[in-house]
């Protein structure tokens, strides 16, 4: 006898059209098999083993929360909060074992234990309190990430985790299979045993159905919602252990965004967001064609943020092609609504295919053109024809902007193939995802402005021992996990000088506030470093607050005003992060302080018209033109086996002899614009 519950996710097989979930399931299908198509053809080593098993890893943390949300949808509820309340279980975590000091085993035990309090919350309020999902996940999410950012200050990160819990995250069984793979396993099919092959997993589709005709039917409606919130705060706890194993860090930031990516992926399966239908099968299709668009649009090297657009297509056309096939069975009077005939699968399925057909022949027409524009070059003047992956820390970012047309330029002078691509903000777990892209595509090179070298550096490591030269620029991996670091100039130098300008401006007297990018920030972290050294140097000055920016100039220009309001005595803000700057600097000039001023490391064009006015004494920098350059042409060297090694110089082109010193290449000392010379400068 069939089981109430089927894997279609109906209720009873009367109140569910058996095929409506195949239908949905068909077409999602199909579009599944769009993606490998095009996919196959534009993106290097997609089809590969490595690339399947990559797969698997990035889908992890994110399927953790998907497979939890699911029953949840079921049942016409909603849980917004996992996302930040797997971030507060990963800080949570880092603080046990690193601030409480306690042993790496019963860490691991309570973060999940942690999880289920936040998800007891969310029952208890839900559940028994009969208070929207909607409204209580909503204050939930707030609840946790506030939490979070409150242990960590909003910026500090814990790292150095013990390489036995590292291994849960970055290790392989068998050197093949991912270690979080089991973890996952072990999830699909609890919650597959749960809502499809239990009592409660009945009761779940009847409560998304009508909770009231449960209720009338003797299910016990509060328990099992209580039961699902749980195992969602349970869910979030298991992939914060996984994230930060994965990632090698624990920050408050851990899980944004990661709720609405896991909400797609269920609702793109085929689960009702009005609840009573839904199966794991169709969350994991779900699941499967997010992951292999974001992986293949980056084996593709097209622009990362296409992934978002591309989801956001791929839901409404599945939505969309559903609706279709349900229009079209409802014209057919010899079927019941929603069960569509076989002609009209049969259609869909002959229109997909020329969808198929037509995508990957675009796509391979696109893939040929772009070899076909660089063909004829391959070894001009005997510099044969390499590839390199190019990051910066935020593709947004003024800075790196300008940090680009260098990149392209050298691009063009060398011979290269430039993949320029990264996060659009401070994303150490999107730098990671597109490094690991580099790898399965086998570039020759890869060169990354750091945003958290802790996290970064094991999957730098796993490219270099696959032959693949690394190099850092702007802020520094660890040392084992490149091979090179440019070094724009040297931290001393850039520290020291930053200092001098403020002792200068305040004849060596009185109090100076920083305000820094990210707390995180290795570059940043040394930049401060060497000014706490220099003050030894002016005994009458006084470093008094720290603040982050995040690289943000709104949050900057509130960070400014604070420290305005909060240390009036502050003659100097000095301000280390390029979009920063220019935001103290308008708080300094609303103030209307005419005794507050500014001295920043920035882009002179973001900041002439606050020197010009004399909010900004003076910006310290470096060409950042040239700092692209190099960002390509040392590894471009590395890569083709003409850098020279050991101490020395190293021929930079148009940037001239550039000292080697150590495993360092130094751009060269920094640049001090004021007034009387910024004009003259354009970047």
């Amino acid at each position: 006898m069939r089981s109430a519950a089927g894997e279609d996710g109906g209720w009873n097989s009367h109140s569910l059209p058996v095929n409506t979930k195949s239908r949905q399931e068909v077409v999602l299908g199909i579009l599944i098999a769009v993606e490998i198509v095009l996919f196959s053809i534009t993106g290097r080593n997609f089809l590969s083993l490595d690339n399947f098993f990559e797969c698997i890893r990035l889908s992890a943390e994110i399927g953790l929360l998907a497979l939890a949300l699911t029953p949840v949808l079921i049942t016409g509820g909603i849980d917004l909060s996992v996302g930040s309340m797997m971030g507060f279980c990963a800080v949570a975590f880092g603080a046990m074992w690193q601030d409480a000091h306690l042993p790496i085993g019963v860490a691991l035990l309570f973060t999940p234990a942690l999880g289920l309090l936040g998800g007891a919350l969310n029952a208890a309020l839900i559940a028994y309190l009969d208070v929207s999902p909607l409204i209580v996940t909503l204050g939930t999410y707030s609840l946790f990430r506030g939490l979070a950012e409150g242990i960590t200050g909003g910026a500090r990160g814990y790292t150095g985790f013990p390489g036995g819990f590292l291994f849960v995250g970055q290790g392989y069984l068998g050197g093949i299979v991912p270690t979080q793979t089991i973890i996952f396993v072990v999830a699909i099919s609890a919650f597959w045993v749960l809502l499809h092959r239990s009592i409660i997993g009945r009761a779940l589709y009847a409560i998304g159905h009508s909770a009231e005709g449960a209720r009338y039917a003797a299910v016990p409606v509060a328990r099992r919602l209580a039961v699902i919130y749980l195992l969602s705060g349970l869910s979030a706890g298991v992939a914060a252990i996984v994230y930060v194993a994965h990632l090698g860090q624990a920050k408050s930031d851990a899980g944004t965004g990661y709720e609405l990516i896991a909400i797609t992926a269920v609702v793109l399966g085929g689960t009702s967001i009005t609840g009573g239908s839904g199966a794991i099968r169709g969350t994991l299709m779900g699941l499967a064609a997010i992951v292999l668009l974001q992986n293949g649009l980056r084996l593709s090297a097209w622009p990362a943020e296409l992934a978002g657009i591309s989801t956001g297509v791929l839901l409404i056309l599945t939505v969309v092609l559903q609706r279709l096939v349900g229009r079209r069975a409802r014209a057919d009077g010899t079927v019941p609504q929603n069960e569509p005939t076989k002609s009209s699968v049969a259609r869909l399925v002959g229109k997909a295919v020329v969808a198929v057909l037509l995508m990957g022949l675009t796509g391979y027409w696109v893939h040929h053109r772009q070899l076909a524009r660089t063909a004829g070059t391959g070894d001009e003047h005997g510099k044969r024809r390499v590839t390199i992956g190019v990051m910066p820390k935020s593709k947004g970012d003024p800075y790196f902007i300008s940090c680009r047309t260098g990149a392209e330029k050298a691009a063009a002078d060398l011979n290269v193939d430039l993949i320029w691509d990264g996060p659009t903000e401070l994303d150490a777990a999107k730098q990671n995802e597109v490094v690991e892209g580099w790898i399965t595509r086998h570039v020759d090179a890869i060169s990354v402005a750091v945003a958290n070298a802790a996290s970064i550096s094991t999957v730098l490591r796993k490219a270099r021992s696959q032959g693949i030269k690394v190099v850092a620029w702007d802020a520094d991996a660890k040392p084992d996990a490149r091979d090179y670091f440019i070094n724009q100039a040297t931290t001393q130098a850039i520290g020291f000088t930053l200092l001098d300008e403020a002792a200068r401006v305040m004849h060596e007297k009185g109090e100076i506030a920083i305000i820094t990018g990210a707390l995180s920030a290795a570059n940043q972290n040394l930049w401060i470093s060497f000014i706490k050294e220099r003050l030894a140097k002016y005994p009458n000055m006084k470093l008094v607050s720290i603040r982050p920016s995040e690289d943000d100039r709104d949050k900057a220009f509130s960070e400014a005003q604070t420290i305005s309001k909060v240390y009036p005595d502050v003659q100097v803000m000095i301000v280390i992060s390029a979009p920063a700057v220019p935001g103290a600097a308008e708080a300094v000039k609303q103030s209307g302080r005419k005794d507050l001023l500014v001295i920043g490391l920035s882009l002179p064009n973001l900041c002439k018209p606050y020197v010009h006015n004399g909010e900004i004494e003076a910006v310290v920098l470096w060409n950042t033109e040239s700092l692209g350059y190099l960002a390509v042409g040392a590894p471009a060297a590395l890569a083709r086996g003409t850098f020279p090694l050991g101490n020395g110089t190293f021929n930079a082109g148009p940037l001239g002899t550039l000292q080697i010193v150590g495993s360092e290449i130094i751009l060269g000392a920094p640049m001090i614009f004021r007034k009387d010379n910024i004009d003259a400068f354009n970047f």
